[in-house]
């Protein structure tokens, strides 16, 4: 099937044969963070290295939702509908209130600065997960050079206490990060340390308990070409990834199910519209959706 790769045949009915790859616009520099607002029927999404936050409506094209954003990465929205992002050039996580007013939410662990904040993803009990990678402070482009206070960790920060912690710190560069259907396992993108000339770079899996303590870590699955950027999960626990050739959809068994094939480098997906099975696409400069038979998941 031109541009899918079929290497489990549930992946075959995944596929919708009138919906095909779609480039919904180009020109930007490196496209990052998209999320779904479901009641505003936008997508917003980074403009990374141009420090801005933009908005795709269907019909009405593209325009500029934040600018400066900070130089904002990763962001998701907390189960009162507040968007949360996370911000390169702050080295911080900041909500957007309900009223437009933007909140900052933590930018310290242990009395230092964090990195910089690079994906986020909420709970059902509130408390906000991101990693902290030092892509951010590392260089420039995506931020603004500055000096690394504390190692690369995955954290957990509770607004309702202010408490942040520090649940993994076995990491390089951890990055993209998504939860299990279930939340009884979450998913964290291992790239490594960019400035090496072979760093890490794998999916980990973690088991969740109840308290939300973490075990196991083990690898889950190795993208190639390329490596997991950012990643989504739909309704069945599957784990569609970002890749150097596409978006790469794996099983729950850690099993390569199918490729969709993409122009250019995937950094980041998500999925959205009416019905949650919209898979938007960052593709280097430009974004691209397709629509597929399966729905992610999204809360809310």
């Amino acid at each position: 099937m031109n541009g899918f790769e079929i290497h489990d045949e549930r992946f075959a009915h995944y596929i919708l044969g009138n919906a095909p790859l779609e480039e919904l616009g180009s020109g930007f520099r490196w496209i990052e963070g998209p999320v779904w607002m479901g009641d505003a029927d936008c997508l917003l999404f980074q403009d990374l290295p141009r420090n801005r936050t933009m908005r795709w409506i269907e019909g009405a094209g593209f325009s500029v939702y934040r600018a400066p954003s900070n130089y904002a990465n990763g962001q998701t929205r907390d189960r009162e509908g507040r968007l949360i992002a996370c911000s390169h050039r702050g080295r911080c996580l900041y909500r957007t209130e309900h009223d437009g007013t933007v909140t900052t939410l933590v930018e310290r662990h242990a009395g230092k600065r964090l990195n910089s904040p690079n994906d986020v993803v909420v709970k059902s009990d509130g408390t906000i997960w991101f990693s902290d990678p030092v892509y951010g402070i590392s260089n420039d482009y995506e931020g603004g050079r500055q000096q690394s206070e504390q190692p690369p960790a995955l954290y957990r920060f509770d607004p309702r206490t202010s408490e942040i912690r520090a649940m993994a710190g076995d990491f390089d560069g951890p990055n993209g990060l998504a939860f299990s259907p279930d939340e009884r396992r979450l998913y964290v993108a291992e790239t490594g340390d960019q400035s090496k000339p072979n760093p890490r770079q794998y999916i980990r899996v973690f088991d969740v308990a109840p308290d939300g303590a973490l075990s196991g870590g083990d690898v889950f699955h190795t993208i190639s070409p390329g490596y997991c950027d950012g990643m989504r999960v739909d309704e069945d626990g599957n784990v569609w990834s970002s890749a150097a050739d596409g978006v790469h959809c794996i099983s729950p068994e850690g099993k390569l199910m199918g490729k969709i094939l993409v122009p250019h480098r995937v950094s980041n997906i998500a999925f959205g519209g009416p019905a949650k099975n919209r898979l938007f696409i960052g593709g280097s400069h430009t974004l691209y959706a397709i629509f597929l038979d399966r729905r992610g998941v999204q809360t809310p």
